[in-house]
This record gives C-alpha cells, structure tokens and sequence, in this order.
C-alpha cells in the first residue's frame, strides 16, 4: 500500500527537511516512527525539501508498507513516535501512480516578518526580525507584482543551487501587514534553491527605500545574484501547501501561520 501524509514540524531544531548522517533531520524522525509503526525500515518523499531553520505546516509525504494498519494506527502510533517538533495531520491510502514530488501542481510558501524596533523573545526563531525602520508593505506588494508568471528567477538564485535552469512559474504573490508583521505569501509551481528568502530580501530592499518599485524588474533582466538583496534569515519561512490533481483526493484546505500584533 501506498499511503500520503501531512507533516508539520518546528525547522528550528532540525538541519533541514533531508536526512543526514550527522546532524537531526525531519526526514529522519518521520523515518524513524512509521518505520516503528510498520515494523519494519520506510523511506519517505517529500514534496519539497526545507532548509535548516525552516517550517512546515503542510509538508507532503509518501511512503510504502505491507505492513497492515489502520489509518488510526499510522497516524497516532506514529505521532506516539515522534518529538514533540514534529506531527503527522493526517494519512491517507494513495493510488500507486501518486508521488509526493512529481505529481504537485504548485506549492505555497508564507514568511513572517516582526517589523518592529525590539526584537522578539517568544517567536525568535519562528519570524524574521527587521528592526531598521517601517517597512513601505505598500511599495514591497507594489513590486512583488513583477514576479508574478513565468520569468527567468537567476537574480533571486542562491549560489548552491543545482536545478537545471532557473525558469519558474509564480502563480500568487501577496504582501500584507497586521500591525507589527508582514507577510509575505508567495505560490508557485516550484522553487529554486533559497528563492523565497532572497525575494523577501530583495524587497526589504525597497520596503526600506533603498530602491523604488520599478529597480524590482530591472534586476530580473539583469539575471545576477549579485544585485539583489541578502538572503532573508530562515526562521521566518513555512511550507505550506501543496497543490495536487483533484484526482488523488487529498485534502485541498490549508492554514496560514500568523501571530497577533
């Protein structure tokens, strides 16, 4: 049987989604409990791999077992097995021809930002702090706009990035503000290596008047790292959705991480 699941975990005790010999990781955690559950070794998918520092509030999965379970038991049993970071929402039976990776449609992103001038003590290390200012939300989601589509994303590429080519497709992109936090949402097909952060990084640029709107697609053309913003700290990104064919039945619903002013 083949079977998807929804993970959530805190990224901030991890080094990452991928599993490593030498350092915690939620792909070996996850592992490691239904492979308790089953009773025998299971090797997990994901549907995009997080980096060190990051979360996840609806993480996809897949996994194989012979084992025969309840759906109860995987999810509960395997919850039994897990820290407290991390959690199985939910599991469900899949048909074979499911695969966490290739069969996505699209996936959602969110990242936080605490833009105020103390920094924060409870969510430091689930939001991004910008102290330097009030950041211009409305100049930041003026420009955001020029992501939007199918562009060439080499300016907003980390160096370590190993994808074939930098072509992407961004389907939504949102910047919005509740009292101290922003928030960034961006959906798209998929996503290279450090894209989100170096997009909230590079409009930190011109949320804080460094650069105005119109700098945002002038930099695209110019497809050099080099001229965009820093890359934004981790601990204020979250996966969050992943978009399948209605086929398969998974859940369509999904909930934004947010914090009160």
């Amino acid at each position: 049987m083949k079977y998807a699941a929804c993970i959530e975990y805190d990224g901030s005790a991890y080094f990452g989604w991928q599993y490593q010999d030498h350092a915690p990781s939620v792909q070996g955690d996850v592992e490691n409990a239904i492979s308790k559950v089953a009773n025998h070794s299971v090797k997990v998918v994901c549907a995009g791999r997080t980096d060190t520092g990051v979360h996840g509030v609806g993480q996809i999965i897949h996994f194989e077992s012979d084992a025969e379970r309840s759906i109860d038991s995987w999810q509960f049993g395997t919850n039994s097995n897990l820290p407290d970071t991390v959690v199985m929402r939910w599991v469900k039976p899949v048909d074979d021809a499911f695969h966490a990776r290739f069969s996505a449609g699209a996936r959602r992103y969110r990242y936080i930002i605490l833009n105020r001038g103390t920094r924060p003590a409870i969510l430091s290390k689930r939001v991004s702090w910008h102290r330097r200012g009030l950041l211009d939300q409305e100049s930041m989601q003026r420009a955001s706009q020029y992501l939007l589509g199918e562009q060439d994303f080499t300016s907003l590429r980390a160096a370590g990035c190993q994808a074939k080519h930098a072509v992407r497709t961004i389907h939504d992109i949102n910047v919005s503000r509740r009292g101290d936090f922003i928030y960034l949402d961006v959906k798209a097909n998929a996503f290279l290596y450090h894209m989100v952060r170096n997009i909230a990084g590079t409009l930190f640029v011109i949320g804080e008047g460094k650069q105005g709107v119109e700098w945002l697609p002038e930099l695209m053309q110019k497809k050099d790292r080099r001229e965009a913003g820093a890359t934004a700290p981790p601990g204020g990104l979250y996966f969050v959705h992943v978009d399948y064919p209605e086929e398969f039945g998974l859940p369509a619903d999904y909930t934004l991480p947010a914090f009160n002013v």
